[in-house]
Parts: C-alpha cells; sequence; structure tokens
C-alpha cells in the first residue's frame, strides 16, 4: 500500500515514518516538496505517485497567531484541505483529514460524539472545520479523523515544554479551566492506520480519560522526577489571549471503537510509555 503523508515535516508525520508498518510504502511531502495552497502542484504530485491513501497532516496550528493571519489559515486548512481531497477524487485515492477538538464551543460537559453540533470559537477551529466539509464534499473516500491535545516525539508540544521546564525545577502556572483530553501521537497513527479499510466519514480519536492542562502538566512533572507542586493553577481570567478556546472539549469515540473494535488506552498509560520512549531513546 502507498501512502502520501502531506505536513511531512510536522510531529505527526514524523509518528507515522517512526511506526513499523511493514506492507506500507511512505512517501513524506514536506512543505518544500508540495504546497498544498498550490492547486496545480498538487494535482501534479499526486498523479505521479497514485498513491493508495493520503494522510493529510499539513495544517496551520498556531492557534493565537491565526486571529491575525485568518488568510494564510483558511487557505492552508482549508483550501489546501480541498486541493488535495479533490486531486485524490481523481486518483481514486482515500484521503484521511487530521482534525481537531476545536471545531466544538466547549459548552457540553459530556463526550463530544461525532453527530454533535460544530460551533468553533476562534479562527484556528473554523479553518478546520472548513477543510473537513470541503474534503468530505470533494472526496468519495474522504474521512476526518478530529484528536486533540497531540504530542509526540522530538517536537515542541506541550509535554516536550513541560519536561523541559520540569528538568530545570522551574515553577510554572497552567491552566485549570480547560478540559480534554491527550493525545499520544503514535497512538493516533495506529488509529487512522486502523480506520483505512473502514468507512468515509468523520471520526473521532484521543487517548480515554480527560484532564485539565493543570493536570496534564502535574503528571508530566511526577514522570521527569520533579516535585508536582512546581506546578501552579492558573485561572482564564488571569491568561491574555487572542483567539477563545473551549472550555470542555473531550472526544466521544464511540464510532471508532464500534467500527475498529479498538479500545484507545489511558491518557496515564500513553504519557508513562512516552516517557519510558524517552529514556530510551536518552540511554
Amino acid at each position: 500500500m502507498k501512502i502520501v503523508l502531506t505536513g511531512g515535516g510536522g510531529q505527526l508525520a514524523a509518528a507515522f515514518q517512526q511506526e513499523t508498518f511493514p506492507t506500507v510504502e511512505w512517501i513524506l511531502l514536506d512543505r518544500q516538496a508540495l504546497d498544498v495552497t498550490d492547486e496545480g502542484a498538487v494535482q501534479n504530485c499526486l498523479r505521479t505517485y497514485r498513491p493508495d491513501v493520503v494522510i493529510h497532516c499539513a495544517a496551520y496550528t498556531r492557534v493565537e497567531q491565526a486571529e491575525s493571519d485568518a488568510h494564510q489559515a483558511y487557505s492552508i486548512n482549508g483550501l489546501g484541505a480541498y486541493y488535495v481531497a479533490k486531486a485524490c477524487q481523481e486518483v481514486q485515492a482515500q484521503f484521511i483529514y487530521i482534525s481537531t477538538d476545536y471545531v466544538f464551543d466547549g459548552q457540553k460537559r459530556t463526550p463530544y460524539e461525532t453527530s454533535d453540533r460544530v460551533r468553533p470559537l476562534n479562527v484556528y477551529g473554523m479553518s478546520k472545520w472548513l477543510g473537513e466539509e470541503l474534503a468530505l464534499a470533494a472526496c468519495a473516500r474522504a474521512k476526518v479523523v478530529r484528536t486533540s491535545w497531540l504530542y509526540g516525539h522530538g517536537k515542541a508540544n506541550f509535554v516536550n515544554t513541560m519536561r523541559a521546564s520540569a528538568i530545570r525545577e522551574e515553577e510554572v502556572a497552567v491552566i485549570c479551566e480547560q478540559w480534554g483530553s491527550p493525545t499520544y501521537a503514535p497512538d493516533l497513527v495506529h488509529a487512522v492506520m486502523a480506520l483505512i479499510p473502514c468507512e468515509s466519514g468523520v471520526y473521532h480519536f484521543s487517548n480515554e480519560g480527560m484532564c485539565s492542562w493543570y493536570d496534564f502538566a502535574r503528571e508530566i512533572y511526577r514522570l521527569s522526577g520533579a516535585h508536582s507542586h512546581l506546578v501552579q493553577p492558573k485561572k482564564m481570567a488571569n491568561y491574555h489571549s487572542e483567539a477563545q478556546r473551549p472550555s470542555y472539549s473531550v472526544l466521544a469515540k464511540t464510532k471508532f471503537q464500534a467500527t475498529t473494535g479498538c479500545e484507545p488506552r489511558g491518557w496515564q498509560e500513553a504519557l508513562q510509555a512516552f516517557f519510558k520512549k524517552e529514556r530510551h531513546t536518552d540511554d
């Protein structure tokens, strides 16, 4: 099976390559190899490679900056997804769009199902929702996989930032009023691969359970060998942000579990696996 990964320079594309799938031929395309906002380049690329599947990891993910750079966010997350999905339709490839929990407004207090109403609060979330809609309309074999609080190895993310602070025994203040589910990138990789033979549509995947960013940071400090009391709770009223974020964005994996038969592991167990691999790499 030939799989194209867009956004080849990002942490998720790297995670796909780090996992072992003997029957897969990976084609990794970073920003220099493929500008997803260039429709002609996208068409030529997929006509050349003729992949079985395209996993669309390319994204504009700077949530704060998107508020003042909306054109770029919509171009990459919206039009870019459309161009790639449209080209997939032409070459009869499956298209998988990685999306976000930020398409929801956070008003619920029970996990969001795939059927729940979408209402983004910020430009980033709106641009990803646009990408979802355009992709599903452009490609009959399109899937949307929404995830949340993604982290992996070797790239800038919340876990690596907190781990570095913990190693330096720094005191940090972390938001305690936003609730969600962390997602370990290798687990998302296996979830996406499990969905390849499944029906088109929208799916949710994250690790199981929920926590606040504050809880998450305390667990990172603990696993780093630092005192968790160095992590202080911070209220949203004391946090300046250009982009509004959902206060609750836990994703229900009901459809994913029913379709694949796979059970996501808990976020604490996944975080322990992250640290175990980091220690092995350090050694």
